[in-house]
């Protein structure tokens, strides 16, 4: 089912155990409440990761929106997932600048080019997916594997926590945290179901009151307060020049102010030099295992048999990679935050993601919403996320469980090990020139290839299909 869905039980409560599957939704006021979760879930990697691409993040909001609702399309409702702005890109994106010219409206359109081709390159391989069946991702992409993946993307992302949110204001964030637990676990009902929501809007709150209580804290903010090893004032910020600690409030109500209420953003076309294409093809190896993590992981969670379409939502993704990087967007990607939200609130309907499509277009269109989530500090977004990546890397764990996977075996003991711990690192390796893997992308291609080179050590032959023990 694509559109329309049936109402779960009265449409208000969830028995204890229930889900509400893909083609059901509650009232809709409680559906618009699930949608804004996940637009405020989504909105910072896919705000923050287009600024350090040095992309507009309007675009790739408003795009993010317009993505996610042909991604449900294209898959047929039967896979809820919101499309946000990949970071796969970012080391290939960096090379890219380096050798066009920096931070200039032509290395923009090379960089967009260069994405656009990879886009239809994964869209290609999404069909060979759909089309030479499912058994050939069984192969290469078994139950250790699949975990595996699920779990460095969620461990993966939590230098985002521990380097960039938290230590911004980390009693907002401890106490964010805490406000979070309590209300997911305490309230059985609808309150209970946005708990992630009602925990970023009390973090925002108390962030705001503190402000005028207690006064300025004293922080590192990304880009903010530059300065080089002298002390001296600099700019860009690069290794020699970075952000230093200085007394800020924690809530900035300016960008508010002066944004526009209604405007387009500002799109550009794409430029394509066969150089930069090759700097970014090696990302859609870890794109294409975290598209098949995260559709294994919602298979996991809804109990539902997503097979059938996993090429399809590869395809998807590929699809819509090239639409949004043709205006002037971001990469995108399947998001592991709202995976995260799913699995707190087990609400896994895909009418709130229309809702948060149509939600973030709206934001793309209005700089003024878009500015005042914007404003949620970074201690709030510390507490929220260091919930949703933890969940979603245990979502990993429960796919070997559920497998029974065996850890006894050192082919999928040894590099399952080390592409997490290469995730969690994050460990940033070198190829050539302004090249390099690093994180998630080089703890995927680790645990991938390292497996299936062990396995042929081993003398095994082909991984095992379906859903066998590894």
């Amino acid at each position: 089912m694509v559109l329309g869905w049936t109402k779960h039980g009265d449409g208000k409560h969830l028995a204890p155990g229930e889900v509400v599957r893909p083609d059901e939704r509650l009232s809709w006021p409680r559906m618009v409440g699930f949608g804004a979760q996940h637009v405020i879930a989504m909105f910072g990697a896919t705000f923050v990761f287009p600024l350090v691409m040095g992309l507009d993040p309007n675009i790739a909001v408003m795009m993010s929106g317009v993505s996610t609702i042909l991604f449900l399309l294209i898959v047929k409702g039967k896979v809820p997932s919101y499309l946000g702005t990949s970071a796969s890109f970012v080391g290939g994106v960096f090379a890219i600048r380096a050798a066009a010219g920096g931070d200039t409206a032509g290395a923009d359109a090379i960089v967009t080019g260069a994405i656009l081709v990879a886009g239809l390159v994964l869209a290609l391989a999404g069909l060979a997916i759909h089309f030479l069946g499912v058994q050939i991702i069984h192969r290469v992409f078994p139950p250790v594997v699949t975990g595996a993946v699920v779990m460095l993307i969620g461990f993966g992302l939590a230098f985002v926590v521990a380097d960039t949110y938290w230590p911004q204001d980390h009693w907002v964030a401890l106490v964010t945290m805490l406000i979070t637990f309590v209300v997911i676990v305490a309230f059985k009902g609808f309150i209970g179901r946005i708990g992630v929501l009602v925990g970023l809007v009390a973090g925002f709150v108390l962030s705001w009151v503190l402000d005028r209580v207690a006064g300025p804290v004293t922080s590192v903010l990304p880009g903010a307060n530059l300065r080089d090893a002298s002390g001296a004032a600099c700019q860009p910020e690069g290794p020699y020049c970075v952000a230093t600690a200085f007394p800020h409030d924690r809530v900035d109500f300016e960008p508010v102010a002066q944004a526009e209420w209604i405007g387009l953003p500002e799109f550009h076309g794409p430029d394509f030099k066969t150089s930069a294409v090759l700097l970014v093809l090696p990302a859609l190896i870890a794109l294409i295992a975290e598209n098949i993590g995260h559709v294994k992981a919602v298979g996991e969670m809804t109990g539902t048999d997503v097979d059938p379409y996993v090429g399809r939502a590869v395809a998807a993704d590929g699809l819509t990679t090239a639409l949004a990087s043709s205006v002037g967007g971001s990469p995108t990607t399947t998001y592991a935050e709202n995976i995260g939200v799913m699995a707190a609130t087990k609400v896994y309907s895909t009418a709130a993601y229309y809702i948060a499509g149509v939600i973030a277009i709206l934001f793309g269109l209005c700089p003024k919403f878009g500015a005042l989530v914007a404003a949620t500090p970074g201690g709030v977004l510390g507490g929220v996320t260091v919930i949703l990546y933890g969940m979603i890397g245990l979502l990993g764990a429960k796919i070997w469980i559920e497998n029974r996977v065996d850890f006894a075996d050192p082919v999928n003991m040894v590099p399952t090990g080390a592409g997490i711990i290469l995730a969690i690192g994050p460990v940033q390796h070198f190829i050539g020139g302004d090249f390099t893997l690093e994180g998630i992308a080089l703890g995927t291609i680790v645990v991938l290839g390292g497996y299936h080179l062990l396995r042929a050590i081993a003398g095994r032959g082909p991984g095992p299909a379906g859903g066998e023990p590894a």
